[in-house]
């Protein structure tokens, strides 16, 4: 329930910040202007604005448009969004040729030997872990 409270206020904002009052029959008359499927009810965009229901993905990317925000940043919020990049940095920065050309090799193995690895990494892991993460 929560995160159909946080994505009303983020739509709310969005609204505000293209310059629109965060009422249902503006948000309805722009969205049904530049939807290309069935038009949607006022009770449907009062329930985004309520915090009552999340747009199916079709409808979001179409709220985004208009509202000139990123469909992910309507979605989930600015944490998600730096969260998702502070992790792929990390993969793009922390991880060798050697490294890939290994994890290539690991997606090329059938699955029943790709399970074989992911228990030899985990128990490496494991117990690298229990001395301290001491080398």
């Amino acid at each position: 329930m929560e995160h159909k409270l946080e994505f009303a206020q983020r739509l709310r904002e969005a609204m505000l910040a293209a310059g629109l009052e965060p009422r249902p029959g503006v948000l309805l008359n722009l969205f049904n202007t530049h939807y290309w499927g069935r038009s949607v009810s006022f009770q449907a965009v009062s329930r985004w604005l309520r915090g009552e229901a999340i747009p199916a993905q079709d409808k979001l990317l179409v709220l985004a448009q208009i509202l000139k925000v990123e469909p992910e940043v309507l979605r989930f919020g600015r944490a998600v969004r730096h969260q998702v990049q502070e992790s792929r940095k990390r993969w793009d920065d922390g991880v060798s040729y050697e490294e890939r050309e290994v994890f290539d090799a690991f997606l090329r193995l059938p699955v029943p030997q790709r399970k074989v690895v992911r228990e030899i990494i985990f128990a490496f892991a494991q117990a690298h872990a229990s001395r301290g993460g001491k080398s």
